[in-house]
């Protein structure tokens, strides 16, 4: 029987590059906390992209670090413990993190880029930011128009309420959002990514010509769960369609982790319990100091 390969000769693939697999890479890096342990050994991260975020291309720059662009995992032998990409390159692997996000349910509502979404617990702060903004701009408590049902919209419900929004939700998809006219180019359009554009939007048309209007809009609907490779590698998945993981991030088959919006927890997605540095570190411990089932290293559950 083989030794087990020690934190100094680990080889970590992690197939994803979203922001739980770049939290994961910081935190294995040493990039998020010095009282992390010294982890000599070597990560590839597999991304489906071709370009790169800023934050990613930093990490790509340490020499343990090795980031394939535009070679998305797209097969798992998880007896010889080999990923193979679409393209048909091979990545050997000791330990093996899925964190292939999540996809919208639905296609997207018409003009839905001009509001704020909620996705994963990850979203409030984003939204926390704009709401302060809008806050100002209104010189009120504002009103905010949320869309959505199921877990996702519930949490966003309690983010808006607990920075002061008054949240009307509606479960009747509508055909568009309504941005706002008046061109704003403040921390709000900022905290959304769009720099300068008219943000936030202010109101959500139906496919009858009503219409609803508030002082911003909040998009939560169901996501799925990226679980392709799971079938591959054998593992299981929950009845919402995530890869099954228990309270320590770990799959079904040893030497496997799942994180962020691919996993799924107690039949809740990992990125609505945990947030993306959250599950990098508590992934991290597992993989490097074998905290595999122990109580003080367990996903936190929801209330």
């Amino acid at each position: 029987m083989s030794a087990t390969p020690s934190a100094t000769s680990l080889h970590i693939v992690i197939a994803g590059a979203g922001p739980a697999a770049q939290a994961l890479v910081r935190r294995l890096a040493g990039r998020s906390d010095s009282r992390q342990r010294a982890f000599d050994g070597t990560i590839t991260v597999l991304s489906n992209r071709d370009e790169c975020p800023d934050a990613l291309l930093e990490l790509a720059e340490l020499p343990q670090v090795s980031v394939r662009f535009g070679q998305p995992a797209s097969f798992i032998d998880s007896d010889a413990k080999i990923v193979t990409t679409v393209d048909g390159l091979e990545f050997s692997y000791d330990q093996l993190v899925i964190a292939t996000g999540s996809a919208p349910s639905l296609p997207p509502v018409a003009g839905a880029e001009s509001g704020l979404s909620y996705s994963t617990i990850d979203d409030a702060a984003t939204i926390g930011e704009a709401v302060k903004e809008v806050t100002r701009m209104v010189g009120r408590r504002p009103l905010g128009i949320l869309v959505g049902s199921g877990p996702s919209a519930g949490q966003a419900e309690a983010v808006l309420r607990a920075r002061g929004v008054r949240p009307v939700r509606t479960t009747l998809r509508p055909t568009a959002v309504i941005a706002d006219p008046t061109p704003v180019a403040s921390a709000a359009s900022t905290a959304a990514g769009m720099p300068g554009s008219n943000l936030p939007a202010t109101g959500i048309l139906f496919e009858d010509g009503s219409s609803m209007k508030g002082d911003l809009v909040v998009i939560a609907e169901e996501r799925t769960a990226r679980n392709d490779l799971a079938g591959s590698a054998g593992l299981a998945v929950a009845s919402d369609g995530g890869i099954s993981v228990g309270r320590d991030l770990a799959t079904s088959v040893p030497g496997i982790w799942a994180i962020g919006d691919a996993a799924s927890c107690d039949g809740l997605r990992l990125g609505l319990l945990l947030s993306a540095e959250s599950s990098a570190m508590l992934c991290a411990s597992g993989m490097l100091l074998g905290t595999r089932g122990s109580s003080d290293q367990q996903v936190p559950m929801a209330a």
